[in-house]
C-alpha cells in the first residue's frame, strides 16, 4: 500500500481571462483529485485571485498540514500569488497548467502556461526550486508519488541495533546531515536490548510452527530452530512496542557468537509481513526500503551487487540469506541452513521468483545525497547456492552498471522491489537537489 498524504490543492486566476470557464474546469479536477490513492485533499474551493486570497489560502492550508502543494494556473495570474503560499507553506510545487481552450473571439482565454512559467521564474529567481511542472487534464502521479516518499521519509521512526557491521564503513551515515536533508532522527538500541526482549512463550511457539511451516528445517538442530522462533518473536515485538518504521540491525559478529544465530532467518520471516529490516547496521539501505515501500513497492529487498557475469550479461541480487521468503520462486525448495557463521548462522536459502525489478539506493557522499536508479528482468535460474538471489539482467549491459557503481562509490547494499518504480525518485531529486545515478 502507498503512503498517505495529504495534498492542497488551489486554482489561481485572474478576472482579465476567462475565470468563469477555469473554475467550471477546476470543479472538474477536484472530482478527479478525490480518485488518488490514499490521498487526502485539502482544496481551496474558490479561485485565488488577489494577494489576500493567497494569504487566507496558506493559513488554512498551514493548519491542515499539507504534505505537498498542486498550484493549478487557472488562467494567468498575478505573480505575487504562489509566493504569498511558498512564504507560509514551505512543501514541494506542483505547478499545473492546463491545456489552452479554444479561442473565443480571438481572444486567448486562459494564457494557464505563462502562468506557470511566471511561477517557475518567481520561484527558481527566488531560491526556491522544490517545485515540478506539468502542463495537461490530469495531475502528474510521479509527483504525487515523489510527496509521498519525501512524506514518508520524514515520518519515519528508524532503530538501529549495535551499529554498522564491522568494517563496513561506506554503510556509515552522518546523524544530523540524515535530519537536515530528509527530517529523520535515528534511535539507537543495544543488541542486548533484543536479546534480552521479554515476550509470551506463546509467542515463540507460534513462532516456531511458522518456521516449520514456511522452510525445510532439516539441516537444523532443535536449539536451532527455537532460536530463530524466539528471535522472530523478539523483533517483531520489539519493533511493535517502540513504534519502528524500520529496523537496522548489526547482525554480526556478535549475533551468531553471543545470541546462537545470525538473525537473518527471522528477518525473512519479519519482512515477508511488511516490517522493514536492513542487515549489517545499514541505515540507508533501510531508508531506500521505506521509500520503495512509499510508492507501492512491496516488501522490497536489500542486496549485494554481485558475481557479475559479463558473457552472458548478468548478476546475481544476492544476500547471504535475508530476503523476504514471500519472495520465493515457488519451484526450489525454500530452507533454512547453518554455512554462516562457522555453522551459526541460519540463514534462508531460496530463488527469488520472476518479475521485473526496479533498484533503489539512496546513498550520502559525505555531506551530500544522490539517488542510485536502475531497472531489468529476473532470468529464470536452478537454486545452486546458498543464501537469497535472483539472476538479473539490467536494462543497460552489466559491465556499464558495475562501471557506474564503482566510479561513483555507490555503497554495495541497494533496495530491489518488483514494478517499475523510476519517474518518482527522480522528481524527488530535483526537489531535494540531490544527484541522480542511474
Amino acid at each position: 500500500m502507498k503512503q498517505r498524504i495529504t495534498l492542497g490543492v488551489v486554482a489561481l486566476a485572474r478576472k482579465t481571462f476567462d475565470y468563469e470557464a477555469a473554475y467550471e474546469l477546476y470543479k472538474g479536477i477536484l472530482k478527479d483529485l478525490e480518485a488518488l490513492e490514499e490521498v487526502d485533499l485539502v482544496a481551496i474551493e474558490e479561485q485565488v485571485i488577489e494577494v489576500e486570497d493567497a494569504k487566507a489560502a496558506a493559513s488554512r492550508l498551514t493548519a491542515a498540514q499539507i504534505d505537498g502543494l498542486v498550484v493549478i494556473s487557472s488562467t494567468f495570474h498575478l505573480g505575487h500569488l504562489v509566493l504569498e503560499l511558498d512564504k507560509v507553506l514551505h512543501k514541494p510545487i506542483l505547478l499545473w497548467g492546463l491545456p489552452e481552450l479554444p479561442y473565443n473571439g480571438g481572444k486567448i482565454r486562459l494564457n494557464s502556461v505563462c502562468g506557470v512559467n511566471l511561477n517557475s521564474s518567481n520561484l527558481f529567481k527566488s531560491g526556491v526550486k522544490t517545485y515540478h511542472v506539468t502542463v495537461g487534464s490530469a495531475i502528474d502521479t510521479d509527483w504525487v508519488d515523489a510527496v509521498r516518499i519525501a512524506a514518508a521519509l520524514d515520518r519515519m521512526n528508524l532503530g538501529v541495533i549495535g551499529y554498522r557491521a564491522k568494517g563496513f564503513f561506506n554503510l556509515g551515515v552522518y546523524d544530523l546531515n540524515l535530519y537536515s536533508e530528509m527530517g529523520i532522527l535515528i534511535n539507537h538500541y543495544e543488541l542486548s536490548e533484543v536479546w534480552n526482549y521479554e515476550v509470551e512463550p506463546e509467542e515463540i511457539e507460534r513462532r516456531r510452527a511458522q518456521v516449520i511451516e514456511l522452510f525445510d528445517v532439516s539441516e537444523l538442530n532443535e536449539f536451532q530452530i527455537g532460536k530463530v522462533a524466539e528471535l522472530t518473536a523478539k523483533l517483531g515485538r520489539f519493533m511493535a512496542d517502540n513504534n519502528l518504521t524500520a529496523l537496522a540491525v548489526r547482525c554480526w559478529p556478535e549475533f551468531a557468537a553471543e545470541f546462537g544465530i545470525s538473525p537473518c532467518a527471522a528477518m525473512s520471516i519479519l519482512q515477508s509481513e511488511h516490517n522493514i529490516l536492513s542487515c549489517e547496521g545499514d541505515v540507508e539501505g533501510a531508508i531506500s526500503m521505506i521509500a520503495h515501500r512509499a510508492v507501492g513497492g512491496e516488501t522490497p529487498y536489500l542486496f549485494d551487487f554481485s558475481q557479475v557475469d559479463l558473457q552472458e550479461d548478468t548478476a546475481l541480487l544476492w544476500h547471504c540469506g535475508v530476503a523476504p521468503c514471500n519472495l520465493w520462486d515457488g519451484v526450489c525448495t525454500r530452507s533454512l541452513s547453518t554455512y554462516f557463521a562457522g555453522g551459526k548462522g541460519v540463514t534462508a536459502d531460496f530463488v527469488l521468483k520472476n518479475g521485473d525489478f526496479s533498484v533503489l539506493r539512496l546513498d550520502s557522499d559525505r555531506t551530500d545525497y544522490r539517488v542510485f536508479l536502475a531497472s531489468g528482468s529476473v532470468i529464470p535460474m536452478e537454486k545452486e547456492l546458498r543464501g537469497t538471489y535472483m539472476k538479473a539482467r539490467f536494462t543497460k549491459p552489466v559491465d556499464e552498471m558495475l562501471r557506474i557503481v564503482t566510479d561513483n562509490g555507490i555503497a554495495h547494499h541497494a533496495s530491489v522491489v518488483y514494478g517499475h518504480f523510476l519517474k518518482p525518485f527522480r522528481i524527488l531529486a530535483k526537489i531535494k537537489g540531490w544527484q541522480v545515478i542511474e
